[in-house]
């Protein structure tokens, strides 16, 4: 009998012991990983390229596994590029006038918020009314970002990108006509160049689009003045209906090929 319980007491010892010891390896183990993480992360703030590279190695991982797990590609900088903006962060004025543009030209708030919020900021370094810059967006294009005339007008402000080619080197060449904050910046820039070389915001607003004379815009100013009109009434917090857009006043010729040569002028 004491020969089996001394069995027992032994086999008892040795589970306790195996016990012990794998909770001791697990622990340390766990500390070792915690140390190597920690010392890793130091080495990483300390040196930045290999914080870069640990960056693309690990987003990339991340984005092999979307792909295994649903099937599609995932790109994790997406809505860091996307020209977006909650209206519930814009001053209310500008809220304000991007939920009407939205309503009017049923484009998505959030897109209409950061271009508003561009606008203000724009006008604000031009010294021109942020809402006549949104009218002349609203006019030229509906706010398609994509949008281009048969003169070859582009973007959101239908700028002459031949034209105005050298003001978008600054934002890496001529297809930044198509993103939308450098095409409503170089649009601003030509826009206040015409008014000031013009003299006035109506001249300067048929220099824009081209035309040497009032009989030949085809009442484009009549149409951004109207809704410039309406967009201040919006700012000021009225109530200001609104009837369907109007077409992008370049969607048909309205000036012989060689007034467009007036836009020109608004080169620095």
């Amino acid at each position: 009998m004491s020969t089996f319980n001394d069995i027992t007491q032994s086999l008892g010892r040795l589970a306790s012991a195996v016990t012990k010891g794998i909770f001791e390896i697990t622990h340390h183990s766990f500390a070792l990983i915690g140390l190597t993480v920690l010392f890793g992360a130091m080495a990483l703030v300390a040196q930045p390229e290999l914080r870069k590279i640990g960056e693309i190695s690990l987003f990339g991982w991340l984005q092999e596994r979307q792909l295994e797990v649903t099937g599609l590609a995932s790109d994790l900088f997406a809505s860091q590029r996307a020209t977006a903006t909650n209206p519930d962060d814009l001053p209310t004025q500008q809220a304000t006038v991007a939920f009407w543009l939205s309503k009017k030209y049923r484009v998505a708030p959030e897109p209409l918020s950061a271009l508003v919020a561009e606008a203000y900021d724009a006008g604000s370094r031009s010294q021109l009314d942020p809402t006549l810059i949104l009218a002349v967006m609203a006019i030229e294009s509906g706010f398609n970002p994509f949008a281009q005339s048969t003169e070859g007008a582009q973007g959101l402000m239908q700028v002459m990108t031949q034209v105005h080619r050298d003001k978008y080197q600054n934002f890496g060449g001529k297809l930044a006509a198509f993103d939308p904050l450098a095409n409503l910046r170089v649009g601003v820039k030509v826009l206040r160049d015409c008014i000031r070389l013009a003299g006035s915001v109506e001249s300067g607003l048929r220099s824009y689009v081209g035309a040497s004379s009032e009989e030949r815009e085809g009442g484009y100013t009549a149409k951004v003045m109207a809704e410039h009109a309406r967009l201040q009434l919006v700012a000021q917090g009225r109530s200001v209906p609104f009837s369907s857009p109007p077409p992008p006043s370049r969607s048909t010729p309205t000036a012989k090929p060689s007034d467009t040569k007036v836009a020109s002028l608004a080169l620095p």
